[in-house]
């Protein structure tokens, strides 16, 4: 027994001060961990950045400050941290090249959610895909199509891609076209056009409506009610104005022409 205990005495002597040592590196690394976690988070949600962010920014930060933590403490111990740190950098390397796929995505995530192209409840188009945005991930986007489908895109696809936000301005400019006969008074068609728009009260007066000729087609005057309107506004006037122009032309008499070919037939020379 007196043997064990001189051993025992003899082990805290020399390694009771290395001990203490990284069990204080541990504490202050743990302690230190959770002020750094707590000051990202409290920057970050000043700066308004999406809590997606902010939480998975917070949480790197403090497994960053532990990681440094406990290489220390093992230092303490004459442990080579040269080649562990080494290995983590190897590792990290190599998972990194497996998930390059994913981690193309989660950049593309943290951008969208930072640079904002986009906001929960926008309609948009993007990576050949068209819908109002339900939820931002950190990989994907969830898309709810005008049908009602939800659609996963994932974000690298997005952020790498033309974005089309229609719902980025409070108003929109409609363009209805329509055709009228050649036959058919320009004036008039004008007329009807803006008594039509001046008559939608969801129809902005400024910028005023106008009905402009656009084209001097093949079998047709083609026309163009260019009207603005609030984005919540824009599909049901669109719909509305469309079926008023068809009815308004039928009661004036103003022809909306179908396609036409005239064929001139020569005569045939019997001499």
């Amino acid at each position: 027994m007196t043997g064990l205990w001189d051993r025992i005495t003899e082990w805290v002597v020399s390694y009771g001060g290395q001990v203490l040592g990284a069990l204080a590196i541990l504490i202050i690394g743990i302690a230190a961990a959770r002020i750094a976690r707590r000051i990202v988070r409290r920057i970050m949600t000043r700066a308004e950045i999406a809590s997606a962010i902010v939480g998975f920014a917070s949480r790197l930060t403090f497994a960053t400050v532990i990681i440094f933590a406990v290489i220390a403490s093992l230092a303490r111990f004459g442990v080579q941290t040269t080649s562990f740190v080494a290995i983590l950098g190897a590792v990290g390397f190599a998972v990194g090249f497996a998930l390059q796929g994913s981690l193309a995505n989660f950049a593309a995530g943290v951008l969208i959610l930072i640079l904002r192209p986009y906001k929960i409840g926008d309609f948009i188009a993007a990576a050949g895909q068209t819908g109002t945005v339900k939820d931002i991930h950190l990989f994907t986007t969830i898309l709810a199509t005008p049908d009602n489908i939800k659609v996963m895109v994932p974000n690298g696809k997005i952020f790498g891609d033309t974005i089309t936000n229609y719902s980025a301005f409070e108003t929109r400019r409609m363009d209805l076209a329509v055709g009228i006969g050649y036959g058919s008074s320009l004036e008039k068609a004008q007329t009807v056009l803006l008594a039509l728009a001046g008559e939608d009260e969801r129809a902005l007066s400024e910028p005023a409506p106008q009905a402009i000729v656009s084209e001097l087609a093949d079998s047709s005057v083609n026309l163009v009610l260019r009207i603005w309107v609030d984005k919540a506004d824009y599909w049901p006037v669109k719909f509305t104005l469309t079926q008023k122009i068809k009815e308004a032309f039928d009661r004036e008499g103003i022809e909306i022409p179908f396609p036409q070919r005239v064929v001139h037939l020569a005569a045939k020379d019997t001499g």
